[in-house]
């Protein structure tokens, strides 16, 4: 069982992933609201280069005012440049490829960051490694949260250190490991984990609510991260795909509601409230 938390004592936080922009956002703190979800970070699949700087800058005005991180993905990766292997598998998925890449992450950083960001999602070894010796020479702020992608799967201990090495603030793991390795994880470093209790299809689809009180107990401090089985991927997201991203967004808060009211009933000395307003620990934006 781990001993650790959060810089305000909390074992666990909620994350929604794929909150697609400022729409979905306003969506998220509405349905948080309404069903008394402590929603502490939101996260982003299509990219820094997906969003108008108007929509970044909402976006960090927004978790600002909410006291909610919002990291937003770095958006050239494998799966979308003319590389072809990534048609082929999907372990590609979210590589850097050549130098050009890098440098393209680095200015989606840079980018981010100018209009108040302060949380990027990581899917390259390369680019993290960058962006670490970045911050640890003052070219981005120390605030910065560098957080890896289920695009840069962590399934072991030596991985797990390495990754914080680099410069990692919170890393997401494998989807399908048992609660043992994930102690295993947790032994190896102390930054925040990020597990999905309920995983995308194109991840596995794994639903693993009533595995929740074990994977906090194994896991602590981690990001309890609510994705959508049997749900269309809006990847890169826009105006065509704006009501479906907000009907999705909600849907992950409602899922949540259900994972707190099970946890409730199953391990009720688990369940948290929100913690403090601003943890520093929270890659909340700085408008």
């Amino acid at each position: 069982m781990s001993d650790a938390r959060f810089s305000d004592g909390l074992r666990y936080r909620i994350e929604i992933p794929s909150v697609e922009g400022p729409a979905a956002l306003r969506a998220v703190l509405a349905e948080a609201e309404a069903r008394s979800v402590p929603v502490r970070r939101v996260s982003q699949g299509s990219g820094v280069m997906m969003l108008t700087d108007a929509e970044i800058t909402e976006l960090a005005a927004l978790g600002a005012e909410h006291g909610v991180e919002v990291s937003l993905f770095l958006g050239p990766r494998g799966a979308w440049d003319i590389g072809g292997q990534s048609s082929a598998t999907a372990s590609v998925g979210g590589v850097a490829r050549g130098q050009a890449g890098i440098d393209w992450c680095v200015a989606e950083v840079r980018r981010a960051v100018r209009l108040g960001i302060r949380s990027v999602l990581v899917a390259d070894v390369g680019v993290l490694a960058t962006l670490g010796r970045m911050k640890h020479d003052g070219q981005l702020p120390t605030t910065l949260v560098l957080k890896t992608s289920v695009l840069l799967p962590c399934a072991n201990p030596a991985t797990a250190r390495t990754l914080e090495e680099l410069g990692a603030s919170t890393i997401n793991v494998s989807t399908d490991l048992e609660p043992a390795t994930l102690a295993e994880l947790r032994a190896a470093c102390s930054v925040p984990l990020d597990v999905y209790v309920e995983v995308p299809d194109d991840q596995g689809g794994f639903v693993r609510f009533y595995e929740v009180p074990d994977l906090v107990r194994a896991t602590s401090p981690v990001y309890l991260k609510l994705g959508l089985r049997n749900a269309p991927n809006i990847y890169p997201s826009g105006l065509h795909l704006e009501e479906s991203a907000i009907r999705l967004a909600r849907e992950r808060v409602r899922r949540a509601e259900l994972l707190l009211q099970l946890l409730r009933e199953q391990a009720p000395e688990l369940l948290e409230g929100r913690g403090a307003e601003r943890p520093p620990d929270l890659g909340i934006p700085e408008p």
